[in-house]
């Protein structure tokens, strides 16, 4: 039977208890890279540093909430979003490790998650088809464009409703009173005594397992089915990009490198599905748009243009090895 959560309690009652006790805050909360202070890492607990990415997370989200209610900059939406998924990715990341409150877990962010991405996915689209495809297309093509923009501002007027509602919500003020409450006085699992270093590569190495052995790699980029499974590949670049982030000051150039590929790689897979949701999305007969379509494969090709490579580098024995071996060296 696992052991009963702890609440943080004075220091006194932390020296008191050393089996009950939560870990000290204070290492978490100094500034300053750990690389720049190689001593830091060996007295952070996973407790601190826990405690440290859920508060910028959880932060960084709910200061783009009134920007978002206003929709007037798009920027506040994609800045929640991504707010929104690194917490989620924190939380699984530290399940093990802190005790949250039921309106705080990860299955509440990721359902906010998703009302905001919908949203966030008809402006990347609409932005595509003003920006991008219009002006290069003949003019009865952008007379079509111009209609499928219409539909999609009209979809748009309903979904950000349900955004509205979702943050004007009891839920999502519960949500945000519960992160208040466990940031003020936070509850810790006794992993959370663990020292990071230690732990580093047993953080690191689920992420590099799930990342190298996904189907995606030998995905066909011409078979509609592949194309899906490219798109969870992508999913999970994204996700082991995120969590690698969070590690990357304990890490030297190489890490931080490998960490702006995946970042590359997370891009081009995105425009190949952004390509694919468009089409869908505009429902058009190639041979009435012949122009817009053309642009539409090109992209697709520009996404593709390295898949080759990297597919063959990241299926290549002594660079997965590599991968591993980078992640139990901490500089």
């Amino acid at each position: 039977m696992a052991k009963p959560a702890v609440k943080a309690s004075g220091q006194a009652d932390r020296k008191a208890s050393a089996q009950k006790s939560a870990p000290a805050r204070k290492s978490g909360r100094k500034s300053g890279k750990a690389n720049s202070q190689p001593a830091v890492i060996s007295v952070v607990t996973l407790g601190d540093f826990a405690l440290k990415l859920i508060d910028k997370q959880y932060r960084r989200l709910i200061k783009q909430e009134a920007g978002v209610l206003q929709d007037t900059d798009p920027e506040y939406l994609h800045q929640m979003r991504v707010s929104s998924r690194r917490l989620r990715t924190v939380l699984q990341l530290f399940d093990q490790v802190v005790e949250l409150p039921k309106p705080a877990q990860a299955q509440q962010i990721q359902k906010l998650a998703k009302v905001l991405g919908g949203l966030r996915d008809l402006d990347v689209q609409l932005a595509a088809l003003k920006q991008e495809y219009r002006p290069q297309v003949a003019a009865d093509e952008q007379l079509q464009i111009d209609q499928a923009i219409e539909r999609l501002k009209a979809q748009r007027q309903k979904t950000f409703k349900r955004v509205e509602q979702s943050l004007t919500a009891s839920k999502y003020c519960d949500l945000k009173a519960a992160y208040e409450d466990w940031l003020a006085k936070p509850i810790y699992r006794p992993l959370a005594q663990l020292s990071l270093a230690a732990a580093l590569p047993d953080l690191l190495t689920p992420l590099l397992s799930e990342l190298l052995l996904h189907p995606g790699w030998w995905a066909d980029c011409g078979a509609d089915q592949d194309e899906t499974m490219l798109h969870e590949l992508r999913k999970t670049c994204k996700h082991a990009r995120y969590q690698s982030e969070f590690f990357a000051e304990f890490y030297g150039d190489e890490f931080g490198q490998w960490v702006e590929e995946l970042k590359q790689l997370q891009e081009d897979l995105g425009l190949l599905q952004d390509a694919h949701v468009l089409l869908a999305l505009l429902d058009l007969d190639p041979a009435t748009a012949p122009d817009l379509f053309q642009l539409i494969q090109q992209q697709r090709q520009r996404a593709l243009s390295n898949w080759d490579q990297l597919r063959e580098k990241y299926t290549n024995a002594t660079f997965r090895y590599s991968l591993y071996q980078m992640t139990l060296a901490p500089a």
